[in-house]
């Protein structure tokens, strides 16, 4: 710690955010990079807090709390405000293989346990980190740095997301042969497809993926296992095999109507959506679009958010975002004591362009929908909804209660369903004959990674279920490192 009175005089700054009236117009990056003077004062902020909590990645009440790659946030923290950025850089990549992904993308639970929170704005951490990264790329320091002996063993990554790339990464390190197969066109899983360009940019992916390449590990796109290319043949080609293939497996809505046109899953909508925009600049029409549309997006997490930006630069008629979640406090209940994440209410930036363009913000909390109503040609044109309360029994049981006389009839022709996932899709698994547990992911206990069949190992949301960007980075360095251990007898990854 450089600077011991740093957070005493120094607020709080993130990258600061484009106009929302401007950045609708167009798919580029929402965010501005912060001036580094200021990025130097944020790592002022860091503080001597003795025993750090944001690197110490925990579940606690269900919540992730710190950051669960156990990144050297102190450390880099102050070689930033020291003007070191080489150094930070290498502090910074030591624990994460992409602090460029995480930089962007990541809700940054490590801020939510920043020891400073407690009483103050935490410490700016994700907007430090995504600069870190940025300046390696700029100067050039970020290099290929492919291994000097390989070992003479192959592993096959399904899944190009975020774990399997972490885990054909650090694989690759230690001298393995690794092909990531992609059944889609292009790297990058969820990062690529299921992230809007304003969020996450293909570039930003792009530009690892070629550094991974020129690292030695081969890319197969457009090859689904377990259709095209049978699992029982990549158990034969190759000495090991790690399944990253995500929990891509969306929940459904079982209500009345939901067969009627014009209700789509989110990522069907967000997928095509980014497609079209790379391969055509969305010329091709090869997507749903909400443009002219009354848009009702069901789900108030990150995705919903994401669907609500997308759909308002369409140039939707009207947007609604429903949350079954009541609106939270400005600031922590009590009940959500640091360092936990903090449950608190934000306008997202889906949700500071959708009251830019319509005078509020988009969404309706505490709110069921009940049914869908369809026109004389089956589309979609009202979707009823109810209040509801949370209630707590007697026994502490949890339950959402209607409100009678809430009811509700909302003008609709394009319905987006962004209420979670419920596993990965079972074809691959099914093939294999790969166990699963109760909630229909793969069977591997964490830390080892081991599925019941030899040689196969699970890591990130396949075997986890649906989570974070930096969960799956840990999962899939920690896949990593037991398929080193298989393959060799012993492993130097971490």
């Amino acid at each position: 710690m450089g600077k011991p009175t740093g957070f005493m005089e120094h607020g709080r700054e993130t990258s600061p955010e484009r106009d929302p009236k401007e950045r609708i117009h167009d798919w580029k990056d929402y965010t501005l990079p912060l001036a580094e003077e200021k990025l130097k004062e944020q790592g002022a902020r860091c503080m001597d807090c003795g025993i750090p909590t944001c690197h110490t990645g925990s579940i606690i009440n269900g919540m992730t709390s710190g950051c669960p790659v156990y990144h050297l946030i102190p450390e880099w923290n102050d070689l930033v405000y020291q003007d070191q950025w080489k150094e930070a850089l290498q502090r910074e990549l030591k624990m994460n293989n992409f602090p460029e992904f995480t930089g962007y993308a990541c809700p940054a639970p490590c801020e939510g346990a920043c020891v400073l929170g407690i009483n103050e704005p935490p410490v700016a951490i994700r907007t430090i980190e995504r600069s870190i990264i940025e300046k390696g790329f700029e100067e050039g320091w970020v290099l290929p740095k492919p291994p000097k002996v390989r070992t003479g063993k192959s592993v096959a990554v399904v899944g190009s997301g975020p774990a399997g790339l972490a885990c054909a990464d650090q694989l690759n390190k230690v001298g393995h042969k690794v092909t990531v197969f992609e059944r889609h066109d292009r790297i990058g899983g969820l990062l690529t497809y299921g992230i809007p360009e304003m969020k996450l940019p293909y570039e930003i992916v792009k530009r690892r993926v070629d550094v991974l390449e020129k690292e030695g590990i081969s890319f197969v796109t457009n090859t689904e296992i377990g259709r095209d290319y049978p699992f029982k043949k990549l158990q034969e080609e190759f000495d090991a095999v790690v399944l990253c293939g995500g929990a891509a497996k969306p929940r459904e809505m079982p209500i009345e109507g939901r067969e009627l046109k014009g209700i789509h899953f989110a990522m069907e909508f967000l997928h095509a959506n980014t497609k079209s925009l790379l391969d055509s600049n969305l010329e091709d029409g090869n997507y749903i679009s909400a443009e002219g549309k009354d848009v009702i997006v069901i789900g108030g997490g990150d995705t919903g958010t994401d669907c609500v930006a997308t759909s308002v630069r369409h140039g939707c008629k009207s947007l609604v975002q429903f949350d079954i979640y009541e609106k939270k406090s400005e600031t922590r209940e009590e009940d959500n004591p640091w360092p936990q994440w903090p449950v608190v209410y934000r306008l997202e930036y889906g949700h500071k362009e959708a009251k830019a363009v319509f005078g509020e913000d988009p969404r309706a909390f505490a709110v069921m929908t009940t049914k869908f109503v369809g026109d004389e040609n089956g589309h979609v044109k009202e979707v009823h909804t109810i209040d509801v309360e949370l209630i707590v029994d007697e026994d502490g049981k949890r339950f959402r209660r209607e409100i009678p006389g809430t009811e509700k009839v909302w003008p609709v022709q394009l319905v987006l369903i962004a209420i979670g996932f419920v596993g990965p899709e079972q074809r691959l698994i099914e093939e294999g004959s790969i166990e699963t547990d109760g909630r229909s992911n793969v069977k591997a206990a964490y830390n080892n990674f081991q599925t019941n069949i030899e040689g196969v190992f699970a890591a990130g949301d396949m075997r986890r279920g649906q989570s974070l960007i930096v969960w799956a980075i840990n999962e899939g360095r920690g896949a990593a490192r037991e398929c080193d251990r298989y393959l060799m007898g012993e492993t130097s990854l971490p």
